[in-house]
């Protein structure tokens, strides 16, 4: 059982950074912080999940089935992530690219301590085992600074450097590879990632995902803390969220750079909106989504709401297509994430053959990066990211990483794929390095 008390803020937006400073005293950590980003689906502008009650962490033999278990005999909030390798428990796939940071392919947890901001109500829901400590931590979160300070130059850290895993004359080699498939039939498009990692380097994590917040802005941002495994996150893009019994999926795919120039950044958007390679991107991967709801929908509920639509953030233009379905009461929220995972933006058309050409051409586990975070209500609801424009970080390992992609079709240049790759790496690179 949980108890609940409201409050009411006077400025939620110092509250919030107050809350997730407070916050580092836990070992497990989640924050979702849709940076007051208007969406029509949205039930909270941030939410904090932390100190597990309960967990599941496992691999991903059996790996959906075990969450099913879960989450059905928690029936309660919990919160957690998906990692892209979970693919292998939903089809005969291998993951054998080397993996750095050692993070398992599953994880959820139960909360002791929950907190729902939406505008300027609070609502914190804590476990009747803690809920004496209400309102002495409400008054301890208030203490804290109502900023955070972001700069490297005193920190025994210091600038991180940044290696390729793949050199650029390499990463061109792969995608005539991937074009040769395009070309010869087994794909229609797939998305094709490359790592940037430091080895040896160390992050200050709060600082650090406040920074690349800052930059970014996103409606998707996330902070996630598994003990000494960080995932700083900048995410725009919704995988998939559960109403009820509506299904909501918001894949992205079409990018294009941003200008400070306002007459040039209107023209971006209209020729990212008129361009037929990024759109043809969308629309494929718009019908593998209806084809995947489509396997728990309701008959003929599969419905394209909105179809590659231009959404400007601070770092880039972006395009993206909602696509909704309606299930049965029956249906069991687990069958649907298992059914659409892991989602068409990072993988491709045919899902499974683009999946089978990404595992042999890139060279690192994607593991966390590609997956999704985010919780399960207790009726059963669920909202979850894409883990993508993310820092993942081992703190004993000394190990950092961020990996950028894109969708490869047949009309794909790899110069301008390669282009592209660097737009989306700049708020990284930029926090990490400090440029």
């Amino acid at each position: 059982m949980r108890s609940t008390k409201t409050y009411t803020l006077h400025n939620s937006s110092e509250f919030k950074t107050k809350l997730l400073q407070w916050a580092q005293q836990f070992n497990e950590i989640i924050w979702l912080d849709s940076n007051m980003y208007s969406q029509q689906y949205s039930s909270y502008d941030a939410v904090l999940a932390v100190d597990a009650f309960t967990l599941i962490k496992t691999d991903y033999y059996n790996g959906f089935d075990k969450l099913k278990e879960y989450q059905e005999q928690t029936a309660d909030w919990i919160f957690g992530y998906l990692s892209y390798d979970l693919k292998n428990d939903t089809e005969k796939l291998v993951s054998e690219n080397e993996d750095h940071l050692g993070f398992p392919d599953l994880y959820f947890f139960q909360p002791k301590k929950i907190f729902l901001l939406k505008e300027d109500i609070l609502e914190v829901q804590y476990l009747s085992m803690v809920d004496d400590e209400i309102e002495e931590d409400f008054q301890l979160i208030n203490t804290f600074p109502s900023s955070i300070k972001v700069s490297t130059e005193d920190s025994p850290c210091g600038k991180v450097k940044i290696s390729l895993r793949i050199t650029k004359d390499v990463y061109k080699e792969k995608i005539h590879q991937m074009l040769a498939h395009i070309h010869r039939g087994d794909i229609y498009e797939a998305n094709f990632c490359q790592e940037f990692f430091a080895e040896n380097s160390c992050i200050a994590p709060l600082e650090t995902y406040y920074h690349l917040n800052q930059i970014s802005t996103p409606p998707f941002a996330t902070f996630f803390r598994m003990n000494q495994q960080y995932l700083l996150s900048a995410s725009p893009e919704r995988y998939i969220r559960k109403e009820g019994n509506r299904i909501i999926s918001q894949p992205i795919k079409g990018t294009a750079k941003r200008s400070q120039i306002d007459e040039d950044d209107k023209r971006l958007i209209a020729e990212l909106q008129k361009d037929p390679k990024e759109r043809s991107e969308n629309v494929m991967i718009v019908d593998l989504v209806r084809n995947d709801l489509s396997r728990t929908a309701i008959k003929g509920s599969v419905m394209v709401e909105e179809l590659c639509k231009v959404y400007s953030f601070k770092q880039v233009h972006q395009m993206i297509s909602t696509i909704t379905s309606e299930i049965d009461s029956g249906t069991s929220p687990i069958d649907v994430l298992k059914t659409t995972f892991p989602m068409g933006s990072m993988t491709g058309a045919p899902k499974i053959s683009a999946m089978h050409i990404i595992e042999d051409l890139e060279e690192s586990k994607r593991g966390l990066y590609s997956g999704a975070v985010g919780y399960f209500t207790p009726q059963g609801d669920f909202d979850f990211n894409v883990v993508i424009r993310s820092i993942l970080y081992n703190e004993d390992k000394q190990y950092i990483s961020y990996t950028v992609g894109g969708a490869i079709t047949a009309k794909s240049d790899p110069d301008k794929e390669y282009e592209e790759c660097l737009i989306k790496a700049k708020a990284m690179r930029e926090v990490l390095e400090g440029l």
